[in-house]
């Protein structure tokens, strides 16, 4: 059965038919490099610019003269070191606990099969529909004052790491990989005797290495980028992230060394991502096991 598409075969075999594709596929391909890396490029030269350059309208495409200090001057100031080992510490810590809870809860949807369980799945998913802001308001209360240990969680990385193990997409993520791998497989580790701990250990985390690291990922950068949460639980300035961090000293430094920090805070997730790109896909998109 032979496939439609939007050129047929016979038209992209024409001489005509042919340049008027790849002139097409090139100008897609240059407008979508210079939608994603152009905002890049404006951020790392802007952070080389002296405060004038950096501010004049029109904006300069290249850097009259190099100012490499800037980005010194912005890791010293701002007191990068410390915000980046905060936000690490917190990042890291909520990786632990989805990668504990998240997992346990998506192997009992799929293979332990509760009582209510497609329920309890709906319920979760349902909480993807709510916009985020509007679970502000409870949430920070919830961390004032925690009911029944009435603990104040405020400036703790509790508050940071408790809200994150709630994640209804990675669940969702993980319970459906967990669903392509083959029953057979473990009623075959059952017979020999696994429990369902022995199960997931053995047999399904092993198989699922595409999927934790996407869910990894997720968690590591989640928590990176947020910025309005951090902002009310952590009005510590010692025990800032690095987003809320930067924000609070963005009024005391010139502009062109806010965006050298601006440039600095956004490399590690962006290495982290051109390092693991083929596992972020491989994990999206795995069906379970092959053979």
């Amino acid at each position: 059965m032979s496939t439609r598409t939007l050129i047929s075969p016979a038209q992209l075999a024409r001489p005509r038919g042919k340049a008027l594709y790849w002139v097409a596929f090139a100008l897609v391909v240059v407008l979508f490099t210079l939608a994603f890396l152009g905002p890049l490029y404006w951020m790392v030269t802007s952070g080389l610019k002296t405060t004038q350059e950096a501010v004049q309208t029109p904006p300069t495409w290249v850097p009259g003269s190099v100012h490499a200090e800037n980005y010194k001057r912005a890791w010293e100031v701002m007191d990068l070191a410390k915000l980046l080992m905060n936000t690490l510490y917190y990042a890291f810590g909520a990786l632990a606990f989805q990668l504990v809870l998240d997992v346990a809860a998506a192997y009992s949807l799929s293979k332990l099969r509760p009582v209510l369980g497609k329920m309890i799945l709906g319920l979760m998913l349902a909480t993807l529909m709510i916009p985020a802001t509007v679970l502000v308001v409870p949430q920070y209360l919830t961390a004032l004052d925690v009911p029944i240990v009435e603990r104040n969680l405020l400036n703790s990385p509790w508050a940071i790491w408790l809200p994150s193990v709630t994640n209804a997409f990675n669940i969702f993520l993980l319970k459906r990989f967990f669903d392509s791998i083959p029953k057979e497989l473990l009623d075959a580790a059952s017979m020999d005797g696994a429990g369902p701990l022995r199960v997931l250990w053995s047999i399904v985390l092993p198989v699922s290495r595409p999927i934790l690291g996407v869910v990894s990922i997720f968690a590591v950068v989640g928590v990176w980028k947020d910025f309005l949460w951090p902002m009310l639980v952590l009005p510590d300035p010692s025990k800032q992230t690095l987003a809320v961090g930067i924000y609070s000293l963005a009024t005391s430094v010139p502009e062109n060394v806010l965006i050298a920090s601006l440039t600095i805070a956004s490399l590690p997730t962006l290495i982290l991502f051109l390092i693991f790109q083929r596992n972020i896909m491989s994990g999206l998109t795995a069906g379970g096991l092959k053979g």
